[in-house]
């Protein structure tokens, strides 16, 4: 049996297939996923998982050099841009509009669907290397 701390199997092999600068999202309950992307379904209920449990487990094994939000979370989503930064204090941030933020989906490996109940609460990231 595996060892870390990824235990789903899809997610863990998602993972393991990127290579620098490949994109992964994560994202709230909502988010519509664009056809062809494909959806690893988190979801149980309202707020399980929550989006911030399942980046923190994807953090635990993908290096992570850059990231993109919407621009909205600012101002909507305040305390989901806080829990953000307080995981990758020293990450570079890329805002832009949440339409053109959708449309980027198509571009990630996957798209990992909690069940976050929270607007805005979506992020693509950019791996980085180890060495």
């Amino acid at each position: 049996m595996k060892k870390t701390t990824v235990i789903n199997s899809d997610l863990s092999r998602v993972i393991s297939n990127m290579g620098h600068m490949d994109w992964l999202s994560i994202g709230d309950a909502g988010m519509p996923v664009p056809a062809g992307t494909e959806k690893i379904d988190l979801a149980v209920t309202k707020q399980l998982p929550s989006f911030i449990d399942v980046l923190k487990n994807v953090l635990s094994e993908l290096e992570v050099q850059h990231i993109y939000l919407a621009e909205e979370i600012k101002t909507v989503n305040p305390e989901q841009l806080t829990a953000i930064k307080q995981l990758l204090p020293d990450t570079p941030i890329t805002f832009v509009p949440h339409s053109e933020l959708k449309k980027d989906l198509s571009k990630t490996h996957a798209f990992v669907r909690t069940g976050e109940m929270t607007a805005y609460s979506n992020i693509i990231l950019e791996s980085g290397v180890t060495f």
